[in-house]
């Protein structure tokens, strides 16, 4: 197996692209993004809420596994970076409702192109994982 530490043909050269040019702090675009969108959860919960609002109960049972604890901290670091709304209703007991903001949207487009590389290239990464694992 050879590997290329060149693009391929057509493919972006990263060490040009803004995302990963370095803010004199020694961080980049990149790598906040992802400290951001990169833990296991924050991207369930945007698919969750592309479709409309959800109330935080709903919200947990529309992903599996996920804590009542781990989806606040989500949330909050969500909404923090202005990913996502919280909204109280002031009826009794008060109803809290999440959606995505017009920024929290706009990760829509990038994430559909990551998911649509990792539905092309699943199969091609299991077989490197087994050939990797068979050789140690």
């Amino acid at each position: 197996m050879t590997i290329s530490t060149k693009p391929q043909d057509g493919a972006p050269l990263l060490s040009t692209s803004p995302g990963f040019a370095s803010d004199g702090d020694g961080g980049c675009p990149i790598r906040e993004v992802l400290d951001r969108v990169g833990d296991t959860w924050s991207i369930l919960v945007i698919f969750n809420l592309q479709q409309g609002p959800l109330r935080f109960n709903a919200l947990r049972r529309s992903i599996e596994g996920i804590s009542q604890r781990m989806l606040t901290v989500t949330l909050r670091s969500l909404e923090r970076d202005g990913l996502v709304a919280r909204r109280v209703r002031p009826v009794s007991p008060p109803e809290v409702e999440y959606s995505l903001t017009d920024l929290g949207h706009s990760l829509a487009g990038p994430i559909d192109t990551l998911g649509q590389w990792a539905a092309q290239n699943r199969a091609a990464l299991r077989a490197a994982r087994a050939a990797f694992d068979a050789e140690n």
